[in-house]
């Protein structure tokens, strides 16, 4: 969808609610998560020790709803939310603004969605938009480095890549280190314990078609897998692939 990122957002307060992959092209889109400020110290510890994951690109003061990089509500501004209790999932709803509480820290933290634009430029076809469809993710059997109270595996996000295009994918996305940058692992997607590719943990399943390698990034994911081991009281989070759409171009993430 066109449009600039105050217009997109308006269409997501007004209840569109849709995976973001595709929206504002040329905008960086991030995931979100919003901790208790007693938790907050922990997780700036667990994005520091897994920068691939957890690429910080913005941290609120207690209780704001907005942040340097997004102008907009980030109670209200996303397609849909996910809250969890305790560690438990207890709702998905598309705002939280009754839910919004005055020591909340909100991160945002780069999304691969922001170079899928330099992929297709590059002649990288990106199934999941060609589908219409949520990106594949799923947990794995990597463990994150833990920090204080928090710990938890890595979730990936998988694209099917054609061979002879797996090396322009890397070089690609390296250059995009802010936003989860070259992919952690490529073929052989049970060397991740990853036992089926056709039932992803989060979003939707895509065809990976004779000549195709499955090709695997680093996920914003990730931080929700934490808070499911971890068990903090309270937290709000993206549901996966609806994420936050910022006020900032992809181009200033790209280094040459």
């Amino acid at each position: 969808m066109t449009g600039t990122p105050a217009e997109v957002r308006e269409r997501f307060r007004a209840g569109l609610r849709v995976p973001t992959s595709g929206y504002c092209p040329g905008w960086t889109q991030a995931n979100l998560l919003s901790l208790p400020k007693a938790d907050a110290y922990d997780f700036l510890l667990f994005s520091q020790r897994n920068p691939k994951p957890c690429p910080v690109l913005d941290v609120s003061e207690p209780g704001q709803r907005s942040a340097s990089i997004f102008s907009g509500d980030l109670s209200t501004d996303l397609p849909a939310y996910r809250v969890y209790r305790d560690g438990e999932f207890v709702d998905e709803r598309s705002e939280v603004a009754d839910l919004w509480r005055e020591d909340l820290v909100t991160f945002l933290i780069g999304c691969s969605f922001t170079f899928e634009t330099a992929l297709l430029e590059a002649g990288v076809p990106v199934r999941h938009l060609d589908a219409g469809s949520n990106v594949p993710m799923y947990e794995t059997n990597r463990e994150c480095r833990p920090a204080g109270s928090l710990s938890g595996p890595l979730v990936v996000s998988m694209r099917p890549v054609p061979a002879e295009l797996v090396a322009t994918a890397v070089r690609v996305t390296s250059r995009y280190p802010a936003v989860h940058g070259a992919p952690v692992h490529i073929g052989s997607p049970e060397l991740l314990g990853i036992a089926d590719l056709a039932t992803p943990d989060f979003g939707d399943a895509v065809e990976v078609r004779p000549g195709e390698i499955p090709v695997f990034w680093a996920c914003g994911v990730t931080p929700q897998a934490a808070v499911m081991r971890s068990k903090p009281s309270f937290a709000i989070a993206h549901a996966p692939g609806h994420m936050a759409i910022t006020d900032v171009r992809d181009a200033e993430f790209q280094i040459p």
